[in-house]
């Protein structure tokens, strides 16, 4: 369990689904924030505590940056986790991930997985031609490339993160209304679906925040209790930063709560100090 741990939070909290919309639900279409008020900006970086249970079994963080890939400018995010402590010794967890997407669009141009989860590994680098919806899996580990073929809009499980929080719903959102965008992840697709649940304050380590509550859905069975097991709370403001997930396990329960930041684009408002 502690590495199912630390991959639902790159997993979960990232953005993977393995849901369908329903054809009846209103979905909210997503649009662009200008560039001068996105969410984030060059250097950005987080820190993460995630618990199992009692147990404080990882730490995971995400930075991104302004950089270049084949001459085009492009945002360079970067995730890595950990065990940490005791979980460590039983079960060693070194996670790096990173996506290099479009500072416009949000779509990605390459994703890399590089990962060591208690002796199993995977080593992937994917490139995507976003006009012929293509995308090349390149495994490392086995020296092969294939390709796929990839929805519209895809996005891989880091840029998806990015692209949510500065990708807001074109009319007011409500409390128990969904939204949705198409993930590729390894080789498959994937729609992530979320719901918006309303406005509520939050205790954090930096004081009281107002924020933003949702429910990503899950699918039910050997890691989720339920399909609505997971809660998502990110800050009311321009911001939209990730302060705290929450899950009931199939086994226990897990918390990933953000524990420090750096660079925000902008003004962090804290109710109550």
């Amino acid at each position: 369990m502690i590495r199912k741990t630390l991959v639902f939070f790159f997993v979960v909290f990232l953005g993977i689904s393995h849901n369908d919309l329903s054809a009846q639900e209103s979905t909210p279409e997503l649009v662009p924030n200008t560039q001068s008020n996105q969410a984030f900006g060059d250097k950005e970086w987080f820190e993460f505590r995630i618990h199992y249970g009692f147990f404080n079994a990882s730490i995971a963080t995400l930075e991104v940056r302004k950089d270049s890939l084949n001459g085009q400018s492009v945002f360079h995010a970067k995730g890595y986790g950990r065990t940490t402590g005791l979980a460590r010794w039983f079960f060693k967890v070194e996670d790096h991930y990173e996506s290099y997407f479009d500072p416009v669009t949000g779509v990605p141009y390459k994703t890399i997985r590089d990962i060591y989860e208690g002796g199993y590994t995977k080593d992937l680098e994917i490139d995507f031609d976003h006009e012929t919806h293509k995308a090349l899996v390149f495994d490392k580990k086995k020296n092969t490339k294939k390709e796929f073929t990839f929805n519209d809009k895809a996005q891989d499980f880091i840029s998806a993160f990015y692209y949510l929080r500065n990708f807001v719903p074109a009319t007011n959102i409500q409390p128990n209304q969904s939204f949705s965008i198409n993930m590729f992840f390894d080789n498959d697709n994937y729609v992530f679906k979320l719901k918006f649940l309303g406005k509520e304050l939050l205790e954090t380590a930096f004081g009281t925040v107002r924020c933003l509550k949702f429910r990503p859905l899950v699918q039910a069975g050997r890691v989720f209790k339920e399909q609505e097991s997971v809660t998502l709370w990110i800050s009311d403001d321009r911001n939209r930063i990730p302060l705290r997930l929450q899950a009931d396990l199939a086994v226990g329960s897990i918390k990933a709560d953000l524990e420090k930041f750096k660079n925000l684009k902008h003004p962090f408002k804290i109710e109550i100090q």
